[in-house]
């Protein structure tokens, strides 16, 4: 609709200029890198068919990887955010020797290959490495080779998801906070419980989620210190390139699908979690 000017139009101006533009650009790079893949992946998994897909992910090898890998994921993205966070209120709320190094460390699995990352993990916990002898010897405990060595791995490439998810809401949390809360009669714990840990919570919702999403995928770090045993040390992605190596298009896509499914589950949960999270913390 045209206008004369200096008459009133009825459609107002974008604020951002070229929003439209944007806007299909955006969904275009969406479709072609996540839409279009997920939407190939279930084309060719409605093709097989219930029956032979259900065959595949029910198969005792798939089931084990399957296991295997949510809870070693869960595992090390459960400890990257108790961890994630003490590392992350210890480098923005103390000064001391060093600290720019260790801020500068957290990012070293985000530039590190992984694989680079495995082989050195293997090579530090294998049972003849610097770490991995005197752990075995003193504690009697294997590190490379076994679940604990895929979990260390995990928690290797997780960590700087939570770390740098939760930084920035505690460097914009003013101490004064914590000190009026202390006037009032609180004490720490209850300061922590009541004030930080609700105004911290979406953050660190955000970064398990992160950090689960990268674990359930991880296949560079892991397959050099997993050993990759049927039945106790393979993961699902390996065994994905392991069934496309084989030509079995079919059960790969079928162990991706559980995958996909499963993994869309978790996130969802955690979605309905952190929404429930604002909620609670905007009606208190």
């Amino acid at each position: 609709m045209t206008t004369r000017p200096g008459a009133w139009s009825l459609r107002a101006p974008s604020p951002l200029p070229g929003w439209g533009l944007s806007l299909g650009i955006t969904l275009t790079l969406l479709s072609l890198v996540v839409l279009l893949p997920i939407g190939a992946l279930l084309i060719r998994a409605a093709g097989i068919g219930p029956a032979e897909l259900w065959a595949t992910i029910s198969s005792p090898r798939v089931l084990a990887a399957l296991v295997l890998s949510f809870r070693a994921a869960l595992v090390a993205a459960l400890f990257n955010l108790v961890f994630g966070l003490a590392l992350a209120w210890v480098l923005v709320r103390y000064e001391f020797p060093g600290r720019r190094l260790i801020d500068a460390a957290v990012d070293l699995p985000f530039a590190l290959p992984t694989a680079v990352a495995g082989i050195a993990l293997t090579a530090l916990y294998a049972p003849n490495g610097a770490l991995g002898g005197p752990i075995q010897d003193w504690f009697g405990v294997r590190v490379a080779y076994t679940e604990l060595g895929i979990w260390i791995a995990l928690v290797f490439v997780g960590l700087p998801f939570v770390v740098r998810t939760v930084q920035p809401v505690i460097a914009e949390i003013e101490k004064e906070v914590e000190e009026v809360s202390a006037t009032l009669g609180a004490s720490r714990l209850t300061t922590w419980r009541r004030v930080i840990l609700p105004m911290l919570t979406p953050a660190l919702l955000t970064g398990f989620a992160l950090a689960l999403a990268r674990a359930v995928g991880e296949y560079g770090s892991v397959i050099f210190i997993a050993g990759n045993l049927p039945f106790q040390t393979e993961i699902a992605p390996l065994l994905i390139v392991i069934r496309l190596e084989e030509f079995d298009y079919d059960g790969a896509v079928a162990i991706a699908v559980a995958m996909l499914a499963i993994s869309f589950v978790l996130l969802l949960l955690i979605n309905l979690i952190q929404v429930w999270s604002r909620r609670h913390t905007a009606g208190a």
